[in-house]
């Protein structure tokens, strides 16, 4: 039963976000070799914020719904080795909203998801760091920058 929950909200987000989504964002289902859609796996990119380091770039990422999906959230995923202080060397992406004790609601949406994580991206939450190197040089940009 839980599937047919998570696939059927997932139908409603897909048409959610073909009917209105942030200008510059891709985010659609893995297509199958037969052409049918997987709507547990959503291949996406989050164009780089205008006006950031990010902007003029387009970042790959990949959610990964579960059967538990709307109750628990999905799985946000860059290429591995993805150099943020708040991405894991795996790519896993450490982000509040994304984590079912703290910040997760069934409400939350995919367009809300990639929204956030790509302001993420440019506003980087230090006390989450998911990669050392990445938290030593931010610390050392915050103390140069005036």
């Amino acid at each position: 039963m839980a599937g047919g929950i998570a696939r059927g909200r997932l139908t409603e987000e897909r048409k959610a976000w073909r009917k209105n989504h942030p200008h510059g964002f891709v985010a659609r289902p893995e297509t199958g070799p037969d052409g049918s859609a997987n709507l547990m796996l959503w291949r996406c990119i989050i164009p780089g914020k205008p006006g950031t380091d990010w902007e003029g770039g387009h970042y790959p990422l990949t959610m990964h719904f579960s059967e538990d999906y709307p109750s628990q959230p999905p799985k946000c995923k860059f290429p591995p080795g993805f150099f943020h202080i708040n991405v894991y060397p795996s790519g896993d992406v450490c982000l509040s909203i994304l984590n079912t004790g703290s910040g997760w609601s069934p409400a939350i949406t995919v367009k809300q998801i990639l929204v956030g994580i790509q302001e993420l991206l440019d506003e980087p939450n230090p006390s989450s760091s998911a990669q050392f190197e990445c938290y030593k040089l931010y610390v050392k940009k915050s103390r140069i920058s005036p």
